[in-house]
């Protein structure tokens, strides 16, 4: 599979990026107009949005150069190359809920009610930024047969382009991009039918996609570790605790989602 999408004068454009930039673009139509319902400044949205991309873009390549330590001191001019993969979503995450945190703080906005916000949008962006990992055929899992593949209803155009070295492996960046956009639609639908209260949202975020990266995680087969623990995994548990916490003080916090 060819990794480029276009060659501008001379300059390589990979669906690795377009793929990301993809998510981008509509997880910020998406936070844009929700803040418009709740009176947010489109402008000051906008500022927070932007901060949010460039630190969590950083967050998640710094997450994953740690996590690969000895590589990247021995090839430390591998470190730029984001166009070869590399971005930890986790390590996306934490960079940006801190820059959401900062921003919020120094705006005065209720960090709880922007997370809420976001959170259907960056799940979103998620599960289209995942097909970034399918043209780079990286993020799989681990070997299967054919008839597997076919079994769990894995598209043809996947499956033919699975095979690694001779060898099918599960494509987990599928699965994982299957339920996140499960998860999108679980979170929209929250919000569309009921009154939700400050933290709830995010809340949801964190279980759903905690569950679904913990299993998808048993899968990989190039997962970052700690000592014999998979980071991920490690991650993904403490995420749904915080997400059983945030629902818990939710429901103590006033409801701020009117029809």
């Amino acid at each position: 599979m060819n990794r480029v999408a276009l060659n501008i004068f001379g300059l390589n454009i990979y669906w690795y990026s377009i793929c990301i930039l993809i998510g981008i673009i509509f997880a910020s139509i998406l936070i844009i107009l929700e803040a418009k319902k709740h009176k947010i400044d489109k402008n000051t949205m906008s500022d927070l949005i932007f901060y949010t991309i460039i630190f969590g873009i950083i967050g998640a390549r710094v997450y994953y150069v740690i996590f690969n330590l000895d590589y990247y001191l021995a090839s430390p001019g591998e470190i730029l190359k984001v166009y070869n993969g590399g971005l930890a979503i986790h390590g996306g995450i934490i960079a940006g809920i801190i820059t959401v945190y900062i921003y919020c703080k120094k705006k005065k906005l209720n960090v709880l009610r922007i997370l809420d916000i976001c959170a259907p949008a960056v799940i979103l962006a998620q599960a289209i930024g995942r097909w970034g990992n399918f043209f780079n055929q990286e993020a799989y899992g681990s070997l299967t047969t054919i008839d597997r593949l076919y079994a769990l209803q894995v598209p043809r155009f996947i499956i033919n382009n699975m095979i690694i070295e001779g060898e099918y492996y599960y494509p987990t960046f599928y699965f994982e991009s299957i339920f996140c956009l499960i998860g999108f639609l679980i979170l929209i639908i929250i919000r569309k039918t009921r009154k939700t209260n400050v933290g709830f949202l995010i809340g949801v975020y964190f279980i759903w996609y905690g569950i679904v990266r913990f299993f998808i995680e048993k899968l990989r087969t190039d997962s970052l570790m700690l000592l014999n623990l998979k980071m991920a995994q490690v991650v993904s548990i403490i995420g749904i605790v915080i997400g059983i916490i945030l629902i818990v003080i939710s429901f103590k916090k006033e409801k701020y989602y009117k029809e």
